[in-house]
């Protein structure tokens, strides 16, 4: 009987931490998509039309979040992302910058 339970927790546990990896557009929510419900700049993702505020990472992890070429206020970049979406904000697992 443990061995069924621990079998069970182990597969249970295996398909909840998994998320599916997606393509999304991803820079500065205020700045570019025009978020409003925080200050400042703040990495956010834009998931079929709706952008999202990114907990698990930060917008200057990527660079200079004001570069005039690759930053995240000045341009809406393109990136493969995992992870999801819980109570209106994006919970990133992964991060993968494709331009």
């Amino acid at each position: 009987m443990r061995k069924v339970i621990l079998v069970f927790v182990l597969v249970l546990s295996a398909a909840c931490s998994s998320s599916e990896t997606q393509t999304v557009q991803l820079s500065c929510g205020q700045c570019q998509f025009g978020l409003t419900t925080q200050k400042g700049c703040d990495l956010a993702v834009k998931i079929d039309d709706k952008a999202y505020f990114v907990d698990g990472a930060h917008i200057d992890d990527f660079g200079d979040a004001h570069d005039k070429h690759t930053g995240f206020c000045e341009v809406i970049r393109t990136a493969e992302v995992s992870g999801e979406v819980i109570d209106d904000r994006f919970k990133v697992n992964t991060i993968t910058l494709k331009d």
